[in-house]
């Protein structure tokens, strides 16, 4: 698992050719709250039940309101055969001091 911070992610995204999968794990009512743009919502909770519907050879980034939930989930996805995941640190929490301050923060 590689971790990049909120400026990084940003940078990333920009420059990547094939764009990686956005894998929010946050609760329903955090991702209707806000969002990174392009992301998917799958909460915590759910992944072990969707697992199957995940390509694990895509590269994934997860994320989640500070980091830590999308680390959990990030080592369970290791643990499963997944070989290509980015753990945003620091969450939307961080992406919205950094990158989009106009995004609502909880």
């Amino acid at each position: 698992m590689r971790h990049f911070s909120a400026q990084e992610l940003k940078d990333y995204l920009a420059q990547a050719d094939n764009p990686p999968f956005l894998l929010d794990v946050r609760e329903t009512w955090e991702f209707a709250y806000c969002h990174i743009e392009g992301s998917e919502l799958i909460p915590m909770g759910d992944i072990p039940e969707t697992l199957s519907e995940l390509d694990p050879n895509r590269e994934t980034v997860v994320i989640c309101h500070h980091g830590i939930r999308s680390r959990q989930v990030a080592w369970y996805l290791e643990h499963n055969g997944f070989t290509n995941l980015i753990n945003l640190d620091g969450g939307v929490e961080n992406w919205a001091k950094v990158v989009d301050p106009s995004m609502k923060r909880y």
